[in-house]
């Protein structure tokens, strides 16, 4: 009963900070201090590793987005700007997770790659695939979303969906 408390508790919180959310700039380091500490609580909510890489994954192409929209407005080039932000991006989320021992354990993987990666990989995919939908039904509505916050809407969703998938396979590895 205490671990589905801890859930339910997780998840108001979640849904809460999402309407009360206010917009702010992406600061690198504080984002990926959030991550590693996001990370950590979800592992201490019992959420496993692979759920909370889809989010993770989400998050960085999210902050990549950021990044690159904001160096277009500034108009700062540099060649290959987006592979330098991702890598930055990525180097920032996944070594620090690293060198604190929570990527690499040997028994935490699915299959064969470590859970965190797989699901940061995963959820980068979904979140890039989320935007080329969301893309791809403004352009089929005259250029308009279908519904308000439909850009913030629709990678959720995805996320959501993800993380389920992964939520019952692992549900139905662990009782087999």
């Amino acid at each position: 009963m205490g671990n589905i408390f801890k859930k339910t508790l997780l998840l108001f919180f979640l849904i809460f900070g999402f309407f009360s959310a206010k917009s702010a700039l992406a600061v690198c380091p504080v984002c990926t201090v959030a991550v590693c500490a996001g990370v950590g609580l979800s592992r201490w909510l019992g959420i496993d590793d692979l759920i909370s890489g889809v989010w993770v994954g989400g998050l960085v192409v999210s902050l990549i987005f950021w990044t690159l929209d904001w160096l277009n407005k500034k108009k700062i080039t540099l060649k290959l700007r987006w592979l330098v932000v991702s890598a930055v991006f990525y180097a920032l989320v996944i070594i620090p997770l690293y060198f604190r021992d929570i990527i690499g354990h040997p028994a935490n993987t699915f299959w064969g790659m470590d859970k965190l990666l797989f699901g940061i990989a995963a959820g980068s995919l979904v979140f890039l695939f989320s935007v080329w939908f969301h893309n791809f039904l403004k352009a089929k509505n005259q250029g308009k979303s279908y519904f308000p916050y439909q850009k913030v809407a629709v990678p959720i969703l995805f996320s959501l969906i993800a993380s389920l998938i992964f939520y019952f396979y692992l549900l139905t590895k662990c009782q087999t």
